[in-house]
């Protein structure tokens, strides 16, 4: 009987244990600068699979990892970068907003930041328009020709849709350096749970994916505490069962530590395992079932309306973290000031 309850528990959770998004919000084309350009050198070679422990980083996601790493450590949350939501290395824009800019943005400037990449979407859709009847370029259209081309991609393969896939993404500097200085309160005790339960100590991180380790965090799903756990999840991998441990960091780090075991079990990888967390268990096996357990295959060709931009990068974010919270002196100079 305790078998058949299990199963039917587990079922119950099968889509995640949270639903969270990436902090994204999407301009006035007067009123707003441009961030000075940071320098990058394109680079149109394979990218091999780095290896460190168990969190295997295979080349075709390094430039997912260094969006994510930009967003938690460079750039502040007064700055917006419109980006392509596929090939995260292509960023046409960094804005940066006017005036005073809080953690929630007011409604003038979300207008500004709807305006901007509703400006960015007309010109790809202009620069397809002129391929496509072999009008002059201007230089703005040969600057997002080569943001399309580089790292090797053929032109007519990505611009298709290119305008259709122009997103908005906040930096989150202040709310990650906040996060790097309260998860000092708990790597010591997180780090146990996990190595206790026989699973690898860094998954202890999670953490500044999910909430930035704020405690009383709450998602739109309904997902709650510094792990961001649903009801459903809570049931079924919470110690005793109990919702109510939901915002207690420790209980909910037990919870988390079980939920990921059992996941690992049924997917055999971490990066889907870790990605079940944000897209269930459920549907990382459809995931499996319908293109294959290759991973970079998973998030390049998997196609359900479930499987969007948070689940895509979910493991990419993790990798960021785990990267900037394992050397953080590495990037103090990025985090020095607010």
């Amino acid at each position: 009987m305790m078998r058949i309850w299990l199963v039917l528990a587990v079922a119950l959770v099968m889509d995640g244990c949270s639903n969270t998004t990436p902090t994204a919000k999407p301009d006035n084309v007067q009123a707003y600068r441009v961030a000075p350009p940071r320098t990058a050198t394109a680079q149109n070679f394979y990218r091999p699979t780095v290896r460190s422990g168990v969190f295997h980083k295979p080349g075709e996601l390094a430039p997912a990892v260094e969006f994510w790493r930009k967003t938690y450590v460079e750039w502040r949350r007064s700055e917006v970068a419109f980006h392509d939501d596929r090939y995260l290395d292509v960023v046409y824009e960094v804005m940066v907003l006017p005036g005073d800019v809080g953690e929630s943005l007011t409604r003038e400037q979300k207008n500004m930041v709807r305006q901007r990449r509703d400006f960015w979407k007309a010109q790809l859709a202009v620069l397809e328009g002129k391929l496509r009847y072999n009008a002059p370029l201007t230089v703005n259209d040969k600057q997002m020709i080569a943001k399309l081309k580089s790292n090797g991609r053929q032109l007519n393969s990505v611009l298709y849709g290119a305008a259709e896939r122009v997103r908005a993404q906040r930096g989150t500097r202040e709310r990650f350096m906040k996060g790097l200085e309260i998860s000092r309160r708990y790597d010591r005790q997180f780090r146990k749970i996990f190595r206790d339960a026989g699973l690898p100590e860094d998954l202890a991180l999670l953490p500044h994916v999910e909430s930035s380790f704020q405690p009383s965090a709450r998602s739109s799903a309904g997902a709650v505490g510094m792990w961001q756990f649903t009801k459903g999840a809570a049931k079924t991998f919470m110690p005793g069962g109990r919702v109510d441990l939901c915002l207690d960091p420790v209980a909910s780090a037990k919870g988390a530590a079980s939920y990921l075991s059992y996941a690992y079990g049924k997917l055999g990888d971490w990066p889907t395992a870790i990605t079940s967390y944000n897209h269930g268990i459920g549907g990382m096996r459809r995931a499996q079932t319908q293109v294959g357990r290759d991973f970079v295959r998973i998030v390049k060709t998997y196609q359900s309306p479930a499987f969007g931009f948070a689940s895509r990068n979910y493991y990419a974010q993790f990798l960021a973290a785990r990267e900037i919270a394992g050397n953080p002196m590495q990037y103090s100079s990025n985090m020095s000031g607010q």
